[in-house]
């Protein structure tokens, strides 16, 4: 019992020394790194601005992703309609599936594209 509160009253001096001794050098590694980049709008306008700079960066960045996203759901359901007409001898189903992937990425391609000036107000 003694034994255990010993090992628990040198863990905790030993934990705070470290706390003490990395709170002095995290100085020392701060030095050699990189400054952040600056958002695409509204840098240097205080930290309200240069906070919705970077909200709007990141609704970009949102944006396409959902591209990308709607890109791959389109190519794997027309990849798999593609392999069922193969089979069945059914290439209308194919035609309608490739036609609607494509209205599809065009619609969300545009969208992003109007968003993007919305978001920059």
């Amino acid at each position: 019992m003694k034994l255990d509160r010993k090992l628990k009253q040198v863990g905790v001096k030993v934990s705070q020394s470290l706390i003490l001794a990395g709170a002095g050098v995290g100085q020392g590694f701060a030095q050699g790194l990189p400054t952040m980049d600056e958002p695409s709008q509204g840098a240097g306008g205080g930290l309200l601005t240069t906070a919705q700079g970077y909200v709007y960066d990141g609704a970009i960045l949102i944006g396409l992703v959902l591209c990308v996203v709607a890109f791959m759901v389109v190519a794997s359901s027309s990849v798999a309609s593609f392999k069922e007409a193969r089979e069945r001898e059914t290439w209308g189903k194919f035609a309608v599936t490739a036609m609607v992937g494509v209205v599809l990425i065009v619609a969300v391609v545009w969208l992003a594209t109007v968003a993007a000036p919305i978001l920059s107000q």
